[in-house]
């Protein structure tokens, strides 16, 4: 049997034999992982640790808060503050950027995360997660501002997610492709369990929450409607729809089988163009969908190509299996 590979030992071997990160990104990368199996631990006891139900606050977004939303937020903050890796830190549940104590040295990268994604299953005991992007502090910057995270997609230099499903599974990407570690509860290490993850370029399936489906623009209403029309409609294939209301799960769905994963934008608010955060989930998954082969759009251009205007802005989102995504595209284009 070969010797399986920690994820220590595969982010040494992108740094050193191909020179693909510096030791700083690595060393961050791996503090990110550690507090990732901190938050699975803790999602793992739940009721038992007294971590289920309301926290009692919202976030910026006017969004009531999970107890678990606050103890992961703070654990990534806590974990990565002192590293000296980090010039600041965003995070979807908090206003403003999160600055780096000035006892601590300051580093070069600047780390933006969703603590965790999927908020509204946690009581049911549904799959959930933590999304995370790493960008460069722009040179020449020695106090980092709000401005200097609205950074294109394309410029991340590392981007992943963990779900803390029946096993925990960290996905990465240092774009050379998209690695999947396990984790095993017992020695407490992220090990590679699938090294070059790709998406299908066809697939039978798509997410989407179709109770929505009254307010869809007409472009998504159309391809829905050629979805379900299966085998007799202009498709020619029978579909499966699934939709789990957690982005990591059903992405990591779409990155093991392929699929289709749609949150557009709707007509109850004409002036939102979408409902989840650029810069906290759709980046950082559109920088993994397009290193395992497959596309992202915001239904007109291509997430990493998309200049952020603001820290908490939000985004329609098409990603997966390219041909689907390059027919939905189209038809918002037409």
């Amino acid at each position: 049997m070969s010797q399986p590979v920690s994820l220590t030992r595969y982010l040494v071997e992108k740094q050193r034999d191909k020179g693909l990160i510096p030791a700083e990104l690595r060393l961050l990368l791996e503090v990110v992982a550690r507090a990732c199996k901190r938050i699975s631990y803790g999602v793992g006891k739940g009721a038992l640790a007294d971590v289920l139900g309301e926290a009692g606050t919202e976030n910026v977004q006017g969004e009531s808060q999970k107890k678990l939303d606050v103890i992961a937020n703070e654990t990534l903050l806590e974990a990565n503050e002192w590293g000296g890796h980090l010039a600041a830190m965003a995070s979807e549940e908090m206003d403003h950027p999160y600055p780096i104590p000035n006892r601590y040295p300051m580093g070069e990268f600047l780390l933006l995360f969703d603590p965790l994604d999927g908020s509204s299953n946690i009581d049911v005991n549904v799959s959930i997660g933590t999304i995370f992007s790493v960008l460069r502090l722009p040179e020449g910057v020695k106090e980092p501002q709000e401005q200097h995270f609205l950074q294109p997609g394309a410029r991340q230099v590392a981007a992943g997610y963990a779900v803390y499903g029946p096993s925990s599974l960290l996905v990465l990407t240092v774009g050379d492709g998209v690695a999947c570690f396990t984790l095993d509860r017992e020695t407490g290490s992220w090990w590679l369990t699938n090294d070059g993850m790709r998406i299908p370029e066809q697939t039978k399936e798509y997410a989407i929450n179709a109770s929505n489906s009254r307010h869809w623009h007409a472009p998504v209403q159309r391809y829905v409607d050629e979805l379900t029309a299966g085998k007799t409609g202009p498709l020619g294939k029978d579909y499966n729809m699934r939709w789990v209301a957690s982005m990591v799960a059903d992405v990591h769905r779409i990155m093991t089988r392929g699929g289709i994963f749609m949150y557009p934008a709707d007509q109850r608010e004409p002036g939102k163009p979408g409902k989840l955060r650029l810069l906290y989930e759709a980046n950082p998954m559109s920088f993994l969908v397009e290193q395992a082969g497959g596309a992202a759009t915001n239904g007109m251009q291509r997430i990493l190509d998309v200049q952020p205007a603001a820290l908490h802005e939000r985004v329609a989102v098409f990603l997966g299996s390219k041909e689907e995504v390059e027919r939905v595209t189209a038809y918002h284009r037409s």
